[in-house]
């Protein structure tokens, strides 16, 4: 178990702030799955996001960040990221034990709370078209939107530089930027 509490959402973006990234935040109602959150990212330019927090028989745990959009074939993810076997979806406990957020509200700022490096972060590259990303914020509430190459800088920050794969084929999901 870790032995700090989890980041705020308030305490994040005032990192954010702190790093000297220009991000703006929305508040809307809870949002767990993509398809839920259509309305809601609708409002929103950029790319936006689906996390995937999963392991391999050897408990080594991968933050997977794709476009909302992408067709990932979880079937052959191992292979691609560079895991010992097939993944499976991580456990709640450890979700919270290594990134500090519940089921649902799993997002590419989390690893800030990964001050173990327990997870590796995996971007799934077509979403780096977009010059904006938008991820909650740790909670599935808020969306905040940052640029790309801002993100990476944030990850990188905080002990998590991304291994960037094409995961995705070449469907062309909400294609706007």
């Amino acid at each position: 178990m870790t032995d700090h509490l989890p980041t705020s959402p308030a305490e994040l973006l005032a990192r954010l702030d702190e790093m000297g990234f220009e991000t703006k935040t929305y508040t809307h109602e809870a949002v767990f799955t993509v398809e839920e959150s259509e309305h809601v990212t609708a409002m929103f330019p950029g790319g936006h996001t689906k996390n995937l927090f999963v392991k391999d028989k050897k408990d080594n745990y991968f933050l997977i960040v794709a476009e909302n959009h992408a067709q990932l074939p979880l079937n052959q993810l191992h292979r691609m990221i560079g895991a010992s076997s097939r993944v499976s979806f991580g456990k709640p406990d450890k979700l919270m034990e290594y990134l500090g957020v519940e089921p649902g509200s799993v997002n590419a700022f989390a690893p800030l709370n990964d001050t173990t490096n327990r997870v590796k972060v995996v971007i799934d590259e077509p979403l780096l078209q977009y010059d904006r990303i938008n991820c909650h914020p740790l909670t599935n509430t808020m969306t905040t939107t940052i640029s790309r190459e801002d993100l990476l800088a944030f990850l990188a920050a905080v002990g998590h530089e991304p291994l960037i794969v094409k995961l995705s084929g070449n469907d062309d999901g909400a294609g706007e930027s």
